[in-house]
């Protein structure tokens, strides 16, 4: 048995939260999404601290690559914003795409970050220099999300298209398309022993691929609407997902049972609209959703 308990709430936004991502810093949260700003929050007194900066079109990603003193946002306009905790400030914009960013991530070992648009590019930058290297045409439309391999050998992009596109990191070349999901890949995640990539597709199924040999090992029919985001514990064997229809389940990441449904019709004090992101903070697991509120759920697997 898993036991939740909802034990705070952060409210705040005045218009529905897009995404969120954990600071570099213990006990920091950051959250974007159709607002005029990017908010940080304390997790220690589940308190506002302070909007970090302006901006001037929707936020749709957050991303602090670990081991940097930068904190990446990508806007509806195609814009990334970069701030510098060091400096206190933003720095020059990372200037590529004209139309949405939906996903930002790092390849620590290359020092080097990945925007993924709705262009259908995704534009690879310089950790360092935050100079443009080069651009990967990966679909004719939209790329909703990226996931990096543990070993940091493979990238996999989820397309609008219905597929998923894996590529090798060390020269972006395109290993592999994967077929399977009847509408667009929401989410993805590989799991942290990198055996399987995990997908959430707007057509509300869940699959899981093998990370070598790329075949459907399970395919899950897990929410009713859209998953939106997929995210794996950091420690135990279960990962969460967050969906369009205003739930949040929890699942063996080796049986692939379902564990856990966290939603208004089975009692829990939860979100009344899509939730669009979820990010573990240990074993709590914080949400975001359409309805403008932050929820921090404790979530004990000890039962």
């Amino acid at each position: 048995m898993i036991s939740v308990k909802k034990i705070a709430e952060l409210n705040g936004h005045g218009n529905p939260v897009f995404t969120l991502e954990l600071s570099q810093k213990p006990g920091i949260l950051f959250t974007g999404g159709n607002d005029k700003g990017l908010v940080e929050w304390s997790l220690k007194n589940y308190a506002f601290i302070k909007v970090m900066f302006p901006v001037n079109a929707s936020i749709y990603a957050i991303h602090c690559p670990a081991g940097y003193p930068l904190l990446f946002t990508g806007l509806r306009n195609g814009d990334v914003l970069a701030f510098d905790f060091i400096k206190q400030a933003l720095v020059s914009p990372l200037k590529h795409h004209k139309k949405p960013v939906f996903d930002i991530k790092s390849v620590n070992n290359k020092q080097e970050l990945l925007a993924a648009s709705e262009d259908g590019t995704v534009s690879v930058w310089s950790l360092k220099t935050l100079e443009l290297l080069h651009t990967i045409d990966v679909s004719d439309d939209t790329i909703r999300c990226i996931s990096i391999s543990p070993d940091e050998k493979r990238v996999a992009f989820g397309c609008r298209g219905n597929e998923i596109k894996i590529y090798d990191l060390e020269d972006y070349t395109l290993v592999k398309t994967l077929h399977g999901h009847t509408m667009s890949v929401f989410s993805l995640q590989y799991s942290y022993d990198g055996n399987y990539l995990v997908s959430g597709g707007r057509d509300a199924q869940v699959k899981v691929w093998d990370a070598l040999s790329y075949d459907l090992v399970h395919n899950i029919p897990a929410h009713l609407f859209a998953v939106n985001c997929i995210a794996f514990h950091p420690v135990l064997p279960y990962f969460a997902t967050a969906s369009m229809d205003k739930s949040i389940k929890i699942w063996g990441s080796d049986d692939f049972k379902l564990y856990k449904v966290i939603s208004r019709e089975k009692g829990y004090e939860s979100h009344a609209l899509s939730i669009n992101k979820i990010a573990w903070n240990g074993d709590q697991l914080i949400s975001v959703s359409d309805d403008k509120r932050i929820i921090v759920w404790d979530i004990d697997f000890s039962d």
